[in-house]
């Protein structure tokens, strides 16, 4: 299967700006490829408590709606990150998007990081779909650097995990280890996609967006500018992986604090409240 890897910057708070640039994208997508991936909150960058009513989408608005339209019209699957409004909260979300243009999968990260924390809401689960045949899973940014996060997406069957990132310099080793010790440990594909360049409050983005196998090597790696990378990936190297051993079937320790609903294919966190 071939995916693009799209790292781009983005122009914070300017949605137009940063709509049309996914759709550029999108529209010179490569004859074969399947499934696009962008950054977290492609469409507004990070909003600040000021902004987020301004800036944050709903899943059934109209920019998502237009992004809809380009996977239909080019015939390619698209996950990205935005900023969600949902019945008056805001979530830092991710979809996937197939190639007939419907929503597969929506995730809203459940690990906020300190500066998401008083502007968006956590979410409760970690949610697999099928798509293309494979099981794939999406994670946000500080998610992965979360053991269960990416251990829940795979109890649920995932061959693939995508991770929208927003992560600055210099500290994009750190999803670099944490992306290659998740793939590992559950012995699947991963991809993460980070935006590149500087943002309004002077800080600047790491990129390295990487797809990483299920061995927990690196298959190719970008650097820290606007680029897009091109992968094949085959996922007989899943199973491949699984044949002398397999983490989640060997494991004596289950999943702590976790409902696992197999019917609705997903799990949910019940979150501890201090007394």
């Amino acid at each position: 299967m071939q995916i693009e890897l799209v790292q781009v910057a983005i122009v914070d708070g300017e949605l137009a700006i940063n709509l049309a640039t996914v759709l550029e994208k999108i529209s010179q997508r490569s004859a074969g490829t399947q499934l696009m991936v962008f950054p977290e909150t492609v469409f507004s960058g990070f909003p600040d408590t000021d902004n987020v009513a301004v800036l944050a989408q709903a899943i059934s608005g109209g920019m998502i709606a237009q992004v809809r339209a380009a996977a239909r019209q080019y015939e390619v699957a698209v996950v990205l990150g935005f900023a969600e409004v949902s019945d008056r909260r805001f979530f830092n979300a991710s979809v996937l998007i197939d190639a007939a243009g419907e929503i597969v999968l929506h995730h809203r990260k459940v690990h906020l990081w300190s500066s998401d924390i008083g502007i968006f809401s956590p979410g409760d689960c970690f949610t697999t779909a099928q798509w293309n045949g494979l099981q794939l899973g999406l994670l946000i940014c500080f998610d992965i650097e979360f053991p269960e996060s990416a251990r829940a997406l795979a109890s649920l069957g995932a061959e693939l995990i995508i991770v929208s990132d927003g992560l600055i310099h210099p500290h994009g080793v750190v999803h670099q280890r944490a992306l290659a010790a998740r793939s590992m440990e559950n012995q699947v594909f991963s991809v993460l996609v980070n935006r590149c360049g500087p943002d309004s409050g002077g800080e600047s983005f790491a990129g390295g967006s990487m797809v990483i196998n299920p061995y927990g090597d690196i298959v190719l790696q970008a650097d820290d500018g606007v680029s897009t990378l091109r992968a094949q990936l085959d996922f007989a190297a899943v199973q491949e992986s699984r044949k002398e051993y397999c983490y989640l079937e060997q494991r004596q320790v289950k999943l702590v604090m976790e409902q696992v609903d197999t019917v609705n294919q997903h799990i949910r966190t019940q979150r501890i409240k201090k007394s």
